[in-house]
């Protein structure tokens, strides 16, 4: 009995040691086969390459930042500023109706149909809600949701709000530039531009502009003045400096702000230095009177006969206010004289007056960044009545830019030169230079347009402006009602440049609508485009270096050889 117990139990040892054995070859085997898996599938994803982008937009691009934009004094008017957006990888949530309900506590407002579409499938990356801040960006985090996560990107701020917005633009939920120099910088590729996504997380190279924010914030705080004073539909001003052609101030009323884009959406909104044009109305006589005595045609001291109407078949053209009388060019000038004007005209002709206009480049798009440009609708050749009407700014239509420009030309010597937002010095700018008109003519049209300040239709803007010496010409444009000028509704331009006696600025002011402000003032531009200007000279003047001067012998001594003031 006891050795048959020994080999029962030595064979159970056996049996059991076996079982072992197998079960420890199973367990290595098992092991090896879990590693070759795991090590083939890390071979087949090393293989695959990672998908970097959300909704078909690359991480780089997302995350990358544009370059802050200056005013010429290093004053930023716009800059990037960090910000998470939320997005979700469908194929790594667990639970859809947990995320869906989860997400929800925190951003109510996300419509829970939409957000569970979102969720479902197995998609790579898709965007939640972009552009959140930390705070919801650390409740959200708490709720630990796979598949759940931020990406820290990139969004356009702009400091001064409104003030600028035509100038800049804005930018959309991508940070790409869908209007003003913001598309600009794209659409022409920037060489800043060209390297957003190497550039990311790293300082970028500002672009500066040629604009002075201290300049703007006047020139936008009179225009709102000016919307509630002369309870007007819209105004708007651009000044220019007339030898560097720097764009030094532009705004345009009603606006929006760049920091919320869809606000461009709204009626009106447009920019109407660039984007609009119109019959600019006597501002326009300048432009003429200066080609006239550039081509010899007429002189200072020629007389011209205002004592009738000029007929054309069954119309004739008359003087707001007239005269009635013979009258001398500088009278012309200073009492805006349609009649006068339109004899300057004729004494230069229509074929060569129309040309003259080309030169000025009064009749094709001005040369400038922003995208947001309108041509001007100015006839290819004039019949007599077409050149009559336009010689004093009405049966053509120009935009501000156009007469700004114009206006530099006239009073910076006769060369035109292309406007810019971005900053230019004078060397360059000289490069561009295009002459028009000879330095001669320059000089007369500036005591032309100093007399009228003192004697004519911009005493009110003089007054304004006491000191600061600046020139200028009133326009009153009778708006088109029902295919007819209407007497009641117009649009008023005024036109300056200061100052007259070393001149350095020109600036085009516009009010569209005006009211009168008080029972003993009127809706012309004197009253209201022509005061404005001389309240925006007075506030900006001591900026731009310019001292106030009350000799005078500055009046004087701009006075043409052979004329008495």
């Amino acid at each position: 009995m006891f050795a048959s117990e020994v080999i029962s139990i030595d064979g159970a040892r056996k049996q059991r040691g076996s079982i072992t054995s197998n079960r420890i070859r199973w367990m290595v085997a098992a092991i090896v086969i879990g590693f070759v898996a795991v090590g083939g599938r890390l071979i087949q994803l090393g293989m695959v390459e990672t998908d970097q982008s959300i909704e078909g937009q690359t991480r780089d691009a997302i995350t990358a930042t544009r370059p802050p934009i200056l005013d010429r004094n290093g004053l930023e008017m716009a800059l990037d500023i960090r910000v998470p957006s939320l997005f979700a990888e469908p194929r790594r949530i667990v639970d859809i109706e947990e995320a869906v309900q989860k997400l929800r506590t925190v951003l109510p407002d996300l419509d829970e149909a939409w957000l569970r579409n979102r969720l479902t499938g197995d998609r790579g990356f898709v965007w939640i809600r972009r552009e959140l801040t930390p705070a919801i960006e650390d409740q959200i985090m708490r709720l630990g949701i796979p598949g759940i996560d931020f990406i820290t990107e990139s969004k356009r701020f702009y400091p001064a709000m409104n003030e600028a917005s035509h100038i800049l633009g804005s930018t959309n939920v991508d940070n790409q530039g869908i209007a003003g120099i913001e598309r600009q910088m794209d659409t022409e590729a920037v060489a800043l531009l060209q390297e957003l996504g190497p550039a990311r997380g790293n300082a970028l190279t500002p672009v500066e502009l040629g604009v002075d924010m201290r300049v703007q914030h006047a020139m936008y705080s009179e225009l709102e003045d000016a919307m509630t004073r002369y309870q007007a539909i819209a105004a708007a001003g651009v000044m220019m400096d007339i030898y560097s052609g720097e764009i030094v101030a532009l705004a345009s009323l009603p606006d929006f702000n760049p920091n919320d884009p869809a606000s461009a959406l709204v009626k009106d909104t447009f920019n109407r230095v660039t984007s609009g044009i119109f019959e600019v109305g006597s501002i326009f006589k300048t432009v003429t009177i200066a080609g006239a005595l550039d081509a010899g045609a007429v002189s200072l001291t020629d007389q011209f006969d205002a004592r009738f109407g000029v007929r054309f078949g069954r119309y004739t053209i008359t003087d707001f206010r007239g005269k009635n009388r013979i009258m001398s060019l500088p009278e012309v000038y200073k009492y805006s004289s349609n009649i006068g004007t339109i004899r300057v005209m004729q004494a230069m002709g229509n074929e060569n007056f129309r040309s003259y206009l080309s030169a000025m480049g009064l009749d094709q798009r001005v040369p400038f960044e922003l995208p947001e440009m309108r041509l001007p609708s100015v006839k290819s050749a004039f019949s007599e009545v077409e050149a009559a009407t336009a010689s004093f700014g009405h049966g053509l239509s120009v935009s501000m830019l156009h007469m700004v420009v114009a206006y530099s030309t006239i009073a910076n010597g006769g060369n035109y030169v292309p406007p810019t937002l971005y900053k230019r010095d004078l060397a360059n700018a000289e490069e561009l230079y295009r002459p028009v008109l000879s330095g001669e003519t320059s000089h007369v049209m500036r005591y032309l347009m100093r007399l009228n300040a003192l004697e004519g239709s911009g005493s009110q803007m003089n007054k304004a402006a006491l000191g600061y010496r600046p020139g200028g010409k009133t326009g009153t444009a009778e708006k088109v009602v029902d295919g007819r000028y209407s007497s009641s509704k117009v649009t008023n331009f005024f036109a300056s440049v200061f100052p007259m006696d070393n001149p350095r600025y020109a600036m085009i002011i516009m009010v569209d609508e005006p009211k009168a402000e008080n029972p003993q003032s009127g809706t012309t531009a004197g009253w209201n485009a022509g005061t404005m200007s001389g309240r925006i000279i007075q506030r900006v003047a001591p900026m731009l270096g310019i001292a106030p001067d009350f000799a005078e012998a500055l009046d004087t001594d701009m006075t043409p050889a052979g004329l008495s003031q």
